[in-house]
C-alpha cells in the first residue's frame, strides 16, 4: 500500500526524515516501513481474530509497556485506528459493533448510600473524613453507581490510566473523585506552559485530569468540597507513582460554564487559564456544539513549568 500524501499532513501523527526513509510517530513511538509491513502480515495472517488480537500480538512483539509494566493496548489500538484512517493499513472487520461517541454505560445505583439531608461544619466533620483510594471490585461498583446516579455527566468507561477516591465520613461514603489521562491539545493550557507540540507529546503523561468531582446532593457542609480537592491533591503523586510508577506535574480540570463557577477549585488554589472553544474531541467539522468549559490547572510540585517546558 502506498503511503498517501495526506499522511504527510495529517494532524494525528508526525512525520521525520531520517536518513533515507520517513517515519511516523504516533503515540510517542516511532513507525517505520518494517513495523508497517509487519502490521499488514499480522492482519495477513490472523485479522480473522479480531482487532484486539492484532493489538494485543503488536504489544506483545514490541514489549511496548507502560511504565507499570502493563501492555499498552489502548494505546496500541488507537495507533492501528489512526494508520487505518490514513490508509496506510486496512484493518479488519470489527468483530462486535463499536460504542458511539458519548455512549454512557448503564450502572446501578448503589444500595447503601442513604439519601438524608446532612447538614454541619467542616469542624465537626474534619475529625471523622477519610479518603479512600478505590481498589476492590466492590468500591469500584459504588464508585461508579454513585456517579452515574448523581453526576450531571453520568459514568462513562474510563481510558488510559485512571484512579478513582471515595471520601466517607465515618463509614457513609459522601464524595467521589476520579483522575485519568489529560487533554491532548488544549490552546490555553499548552500556552500557558509554553509547550511546542514535540513537548507536548513528549511529556502529556506528566499532566492528569480531574475528570470527575461529586459531593452527593445531601451533603451540606460548607468548604468540603475545597478541602476534599486540597486533601486528595496532597497525596495523589505518591498514589500514582505507587500504581503506575510515573511522577505526576500538573493536574487539570474542565468546569462548565454556565452550570458551574468552580468556586471550590479557586478556593483549594487553582489557576484559571481560559476557556475552551466549545469542540468535543470528535468534532471533526469545527461544528462547536460542546459547552463552553473553563480551564483550571493546579501545580503539583516546583518547578512543574520548566520541567514541562524544557528543551
Amino acid at each position: 500500500m502506498l503511503i498517501r500524501q495526506k499522511a504527510l499532513t495529517s494532524l494525528s501523527c508526525s512525520w521525520q526524515v531520517g536518513g533515507v526513509e520517513p517515519e511516523l510517530i504516533i503515540r510517542r513511538r516511532r513507525i517505520g516501513p518494517g513495523d508497517l509491513e509487519l502490521i499488514r502480515q499480522l492482519i495477513l495472517e490472523e485479522g480473522h481474530l479480531g482487532r484486539s488480537h492484532i493489538s494485543n500480538r503488536l504489544c506483545t512483539i514490541w514489549d511496548w509497556r507502560q511504565a507499570n509494566g502493563h501492555f499498552r493496548q489502548i494505546a496500541c489500538r488507537d495507533l492501528l485506528r489512526r494508520l487505518h484512517s490514513q490508509e496506510l493499513i486496512e484493518l479488519p472487520a470489527m468483530l462486535r459493533p463499536a460504542r458511539r461517541p458519548g455512549y454512557r454505560n448503564v450502572v446501578r445505583p448503589p444500595d447503601s448510600p442513604n439519601p438524608v439531608a446532612v447538614e454541619g461544619s467542616l469542624g465537626e466533620w474534619r475529625a471523622r473524613l477519610e479518603l479512600r483510594l478505590v481498589g476492590s471490585q466492590t468500591q469500584a461498583q459504588l464508585f461508579n453507581g454513585l456517579i452515574g446516579a448523581h453526576h450531571y455527566l453520568g459514568y462513562q468507561q474510563p481510558t488510559g490510566a485512571q484512579l478513582k477516591y471515595l471520601a466517607y465520613h465515618g463509614d457513609r461514603p459522601i464524595a467521589c473523585l476520579s483522575f485519568g489521562p489529560a487533554a491532548f491539545k488544549i490552546a490555553p493550557r499548552d500556552d500557558f506552559l509554553g509547550w511546542s507540540a514535540l513537548q507536548r507529546e513528549d511529556r502529556l503523561a506528566w499532566l492528569v485530569n480531574n475528570d470527575r468531582f461529586l459531593i452527593l446532593p445531601w451533603i451540606r457542609v460548607p468548604n468540603l468540597a475545597s478541602w476534599l480537592l486540597s486533601h486528595c491533591l496532597g497525596r495523589l503523586r505518591r498514589d500514582w507513582q505507587k500504581v503506575y510508577h510515573q511522577d505526576l506535574a500538573l493536574c487539570e480540570t474542565f468546569i462548565e460554564h454556565g452550570r458551574f463557577q468552580g468556586c471550590c477549585y479557586a478556593a483549594a488554589n487553582w489557576i484559571c487559564v481560559g476557556q475552551t472553544r466549545g469542540r468535543g474531541r470528535n468534532d471533526r467539522f469545527n461544528q462547536f456544539g460542546q459547552p463552553i468549559k473553563t480551564i483550571w490547572l493546579y501545580p503539583l510540585r516546583e518547578g512543574f513549568r520548566e520541567l514541562l517546558s524544557r528543551p
